[in-house]
């Protein structure tokens, strides 16, 4: 963290095949050791899938899915006294989107589909439809952020 002043974000210029600065996003955070052109051809493919199987636009069905898995509360750990308390605090759009794009990665990585394009694919697909492993992930933060309610006034 600096010390002197907040680093300034960069503005992410919108992904030249979809338009959306979101896909951008995406790709980047699915990117590994600096090799774009293949983290772009996984995404391109899982959305071409998504395209075969429902029939419908691709990039409206990964947006639904980012939008689906977003959290809107997590817990973070506070220490009082000698005991630490899981405080509930609401989460920023810009976190939110930036854990939805985390967790659907992870859980495309877990899934048995052979290559992840397939595998990112059916995550899509399931989170986009409300079910999957990112959309438990979700549930269970919001489920452990409601059980920590009495916690909140230690909010800072």
């Amino acid at each position: 963290m600096p010390r002197r002043k907040r680093a300034e974000k960069r503005e992410l210029s919108p992904d030249p095949v979809h338009g959306s600065v979101l896909v951008v996003r995406f790709i980047n955070s699915l990117m590994r050791r600096g090799k774009r052109s293949l983290a772009e051809r996984i995404f391109y493919e899982s959305i071409e899938r998504i395209e075969n199987v429902t029939g419908g636009e691709g990039v409206a069905t990964f947006e639904k899915a980012v939008n689906n898995v977003k959290p809107q509360v997590e817990v973070k750990s506070r220490r009082v006294g000698g005991a630490t308390y899981q405080v509930p605090v609401e989460v920023s759009r810009n976190r939110s989107t930036a854990l939805a794009i985390r967790w659907l990665i992870l859980h495309a990585k877990e899934r048995p589909e052979h290559t992840m394009a397939q595998r990112l694919a059916a995550e899509l697909l399931a989170a986009s439809r409300g079910e999957g492993a990112a959309i438990k992930k979700k549930d269970d933060t919001h489920r452990m952020a409601e059980a920590n309610k009495a916690f909140a006034h230690y909010r800072w």
